[in-house]
């Protein structure tokens, strides 16, 4: 409440049930987005350097590290400047970084200047962009909605992402296989500018400017919140217990879909596909499925699903099906999507505004740091026992993700706290 009376710059003076201010509508048509552009990008990138280079297998996955290096090693820095720049601001520079990288890519088609390390250099910096948008949006949300819509807001955003990862690749491989890369790398660019149009106008309220420290102990604040904090604790090492299990998995599925469920390439596809299909579902789903249960009952909803989902990709070890195996992929896009949407709004309601961008970099930062240790860990099972112990390892984890929050003080939680 302002003692003014005057309203917050950036809110709605009325909201009503379903309504959001003027300036989240714009942050979430921001992120559609900006996040259809990632998609783009990602997905065409391997496929111009295969289809215009001959890239193999090495190469591709050359382009894949270099991609995902910013996650690991830039998300505390960029959650630090989130909280002591204005978020609209970093947020613009981010997408503005990755519109430029998206024409840089255009440039290269268009003059035939590619090679892998330009594709790896470029991509690089579109994924400083995507880093930095990452930390500062939810760090943004609670600035723009009242605290009871926040659930509805992450929701949307989430939405939004589940929309982009099931279309985006898909599109993707259609343009290059109709239109070539240009088409690509052209929309993605227009996607990526429009969102630019719509974060400068966001209107961020003010927020207190903190004395300056030296920035590695303002990081440390940032780790030392969330370890020492009795929720997020818990749901930092369910996320680094998750994504290791994914990544084991992940590491395991293709080649045994191919040898033991005998699946074609474009079987193979479809399964994979049935994820994004579980994660628009879950975030259709998600504000009536968390309105009818306790607020910690919800955040296990999705550590739970996921051991339902191990559980029914290790059943094809018996009954080597398809359609198990979509159904699995399909569980783990609409489960954890309401881990996700929940988790996040919890933690922006107990962190400290001046901490939202470096605690939301620290969860960032280790669930990045824990899937090469998952996809490492399932190389070296699956080499020594086979797929099948990947399989059984991946469940494993899910279990123990699962446990950590079933066993912790989230559960009890029965509402937002205050």
């Amino acid at each position: 409440m302002s003692g003014s009376g005057q309203p917050i710059p950036g809110r709605a003076v009325t909201i009503g049930p379903m309504s959001f201010p003027p300036s989240f509508n714009r942050l979430a048509a921001a992120n559609l987005a900006a996040q259809s552009a990632e998609q783009l990008s990602l997905a065409a990138v391997p496929l111009v350097a295969v289809l215009v280079l001959g890239s193999g297998a090495g190469e591709i996955g050359f382009l894949a590290a270099v991609q995902t290096l910013p996650f690991l090693l830039l998300s505390i820095p960029l959650g630090l400047a989130a909280d002591r720049l204005p978020r609209r601001t970093l947020m613009v520079i981010a997408e503005a970084l990755r519109a430029g990288s998206l024409l840089v890519l255009l440039g290269m088609v268009l003059t035939g200047a590619m090679s892998i390390p330009w594709l790896a250099a470029v991509g690089f910096v579109g994924a400083v962009g995507t880093v930095a948008f990452t930390v500062a949006a939810p760090a943004l949300v609670p600035a723009l909605v009242p605290r009871e819509l926040l659930g509805r807001a992450n929701g949307r955003l989430e939405l939004a992402r589940s929309t982009a990862f099931a279309a985006g690749p898909a599109l993707a491989g259609a343009l290059v296989a109709w239109l070539g890369g240009v088409a690509v790398f052209v929309l993605g660019a227009l996607l990526s500018a429009g969102a630019v149009a719509l974060l400068v106008r966001i209107v961020e309220p003010a927020r207190p400017v903190a004395a300056a420290r030296h920035p590695l102990r303002e990081m440390r604040d940032g780790a030392q919140f969330v370890w020492r904090h009795e929720h997020l604790r818990p749901m930092v090492l369910a996320g680094v217990a998750w994504n290791i299990s994914w990544f084991v998995l992940q590491a395991a599925y293709v080649p045994y879909a191919v040898r033991a469920l005998g699946l074609g390439s474009e079987a193979v596809g479809i399964t994979l596909g049935c994820y994004g299909a579980g994660m628009v579902l879950g975030a259709l789903l998600a504000p009536r499925l968390v309105g009818r249960m306790p607020f910690g009952r919800a955040i296990q909803f999705g550590p739970v699903v996921s051991v339902f989902a191990a559980g029914t990709m290790v059943l094809t070890l018996l009954v080597p099906h398809g359609a198990l195996a979509g159904l699995s992929f399909f569980l783990f896009g609409a489960g954890p999507i309401i881990w996700t949407i929940t988790t996040t709004t919890l933690r922006q309601t107990i962190t400290p505004h001046g901490l939202l961008g470096r605690v939301g970099a620290v969860f960032v930062t280790v669930n990045a740091g824990a899937r090469p240790v998952g996809a490492a860990l399932g190389g070296v099972v699956g080499a020594a026992w086979g797929e099948a112990a990947c399989l059984w390892l991946a469940f494993a984890g899910f279990v123990v993700q699962a446990a950590v929050i079933l066993y912790s003080r989230v559960s009890g939680l029965r509402e937002l706290p205050a």
